[in-house]
């Protein structure tokens, strides 16, 4: 079977700084102090993935999963090593990302769609089913500035999960929106799954992830902990108590509660 993605000695490293200013950089310099510090997100990682295998991407947070699915998607490149994929790429790896806030949510479904490789005649062949998916009403036509988190996952999600693509990416999908929404979600990756698309999946939800997919890589301050069988990579995050699931649950309904009074 053929290598959809491959991950060579991948590091990537980031420079954070404590002062905006020019006058506050000097101060700080004169002080003593340090204006600046580095630190490597991704350290030395490599890895594998057969086409068609449904991958769980877990670990704490800023273990480095998401600059991980940046450099496979092609938004970022690493400082070290290589990132080498085969075929189209789509996915949703931030909620919202690629919509113009001033633009309606049909205008957006084009211009997400071409962004994500598709063209014009392709999106609108697909359109209704997008929209139909999505289930934003009468809001299809209102600026997307106005719409609540749930509804940016949902409109970004239906075009995405449209799209022909060798590779699937889904970076935290779930963490917004209603149950209903997260059981057509899944439903609809089983089947981009089950196609033969490799699917890289990254969420803290155990269960979810047990459901997607084939095998895990756990990564941990920037370098592969773990990668191998679904439920032993659980167990080694520590995920297995059952109380993750829950709690995530508990703070997406109470996200939902709170976004209800916006469009």
């Amino acid at each position: 079977m053929a290598e959809s993605i491959r991950v060579e000695n991948v590091s990537k490293t980031f420079t954070l700084r404590y002062h905006r200013t020019f006058k506050q950089v000097t101060v700080a310099m004169m002080k003593g102090r340090d204006v600046s510090d580095t630190f490597k997100a991704l350290d030395d990682v490599s890895f594998s993935v057969e086409q068609g295998e449904s991958i769980g991407l877990m670990g704490l947070n800023g273990s480095g999963k998401s600059t991980l699915l940046k450099l496979v998607n092609g938004i970022m490149r690493p400082d070290e090593g290589s990132v080498l994929t085969r075929g189209r790429i789509a996915g949703l790896i931030a909620t919202g990302a690629g919509f113009h806030p001033q633009l309606s949510g049909r205008e957006n479904v084009f211009l997400n769609a071409a962004i994500l490789g598709m063209s014009e005649a392709e999106t609108k062949r697909k359109f209704d089913a997008i929209v139909d998916f999505a289930d934003i009403g009468r809001f299809l036509d209102t600026p997307v500035g106005n719409y609540s988190s749930g509804m940016f996952a949902r409109l970004g999600f239906a075009v995405a999960i449209h799209v022909d693509s060798d590779i699937f990416l889904a970076d935290e999908v779930l963490a917004v929106g209603d149950r209903p929404f997260k059981k057509k979600c899944l439903e609809k990756m089983e089947e981009v799954r089950d196609s033969g698309v490799t699917l890289f999946y990254v969420s803290h939800a155990a269960a979810s992830v047990q459901r997607m997919c084939n095998r895990v890589i756990v990564l941990e301050k920037g370098v592969v902990g773990f990668d191998g069988d679904v439920d032993q990579g659980i167990k080694y995050l520590g995920y297995d108590d059952g109380d993750t699931d829950s709690e995530l649950d508990e703070t997406d309904e109470l996200e939902d509660d709170e976004i209800s009074g916006d469009i």
